[in-house]
């Protein structure tokens, strides 16, 4: 099983469809989203881990799922008032910043960078943006990203301020042919999506426009997946997929 290489890089990222949803941390009930569960993604060989990024209102990027943590706004509160409560195994809220850093100390797997919608404005999620590809750009971490997002505009910004960036859109309501005119390289869509428009899995491919389902946990799907010749799966059950690939190749 192979896949299409970044176009931003001369880096070599696993030859895998293994994305972890979050990083790799169901199977060790590490939390979603910490260093430790990037560490754990690394360790497995996925080619990406995905992590979900929020801009704090002193401007700190933070790594966090839902748009609340320890019962505050993350978008309303300051990274010193998000950081006194600790992750689940210790860890501080993780920033971007040491994300990244940690992300970059290796060369196999892709970080896959979801830019999360602000909750305030359409105006500060185009600026969450441009703080997101400034940092990427100031740690010169670009080889490394790929970024995704449920917001259109967001990824439009994204390549604006980084033509070469790669590119995947999240919400599901845009054909290969629309993500490929506006030059976003990828349909990262839930998984039921693709069931109900099948054909554009085929146009996607015809258009070099890379598919990716999401969030794929048991075997059925995953076997669906594989079958149908997508670039990415995206899970939480990354060690699952890779069991499923490997027999595939016996």
């Amino acid at each position: 099983m192979s896949t299409r290489k970044t176009t931003n890089t001369a880096l070599s990222f696993a030859p895998n469809i293994v994305v972890a949803h979050r990083g790799a941390w169901k199977k060790n009930k590490l939390p979603e989203n910490s260093i430790a569960s990037l560490k754990e993604a690394i360790k497995l060989g996925c080619t990406g881990s995905e992590f979900d990024v929020h801009l704090t209102t002193d401007d700190s990027l933070v790594v966090n799922h839902d748009p609340h943590y320890a019962g505050l706004t993350i978008e309303k509160s300051t990274y010193t008032q998000l950081a006194t409560t600790k992750l689940s195994n210790g860890e501080i809220l993780p920033t971007v910043y040491n994300y990244l850093q940690t992300g970059m100390q290796q060369t196999k797997t892709r970080l896959v960078l979801e830019i999360k919608p602000s909750t305030i404005s359409k105006e500060r999620g185009q600026y969450l943006a441009e703080k997101v590809v400034e940092l990427v750009k100031q740690l010169k971490a670009e080889p490394w990203i790929m970024y995704i997002s449920f917001d259109y505009d967001i990824l439009k910004k994204v390549i604006e301020l980084q033509p070469d960036a790669e590119t995947a859109y999240l919400n599901g309501d845009k054909t290969p042919g629309q993500l490929a005119a506006d030059k976003i390289s990828g349909a990262d869509y839930h998984f039921s999506v693709f069931k109900k428009n099948n054909s554009w899995i085929a146009d996607a491919q015809k258009m070099r426009v890379s598919l990716n389902a999401w969030t794929v946990n048991d075997t059925e799907d995953m076997q669906w997946f594989i079958n149908n010749k997508f670039d990415y799966i995206t899970t939480n059950e990354p060690e699952l997929l890779f069991d499923i690939i490997n027999k595939k190749r016996r």
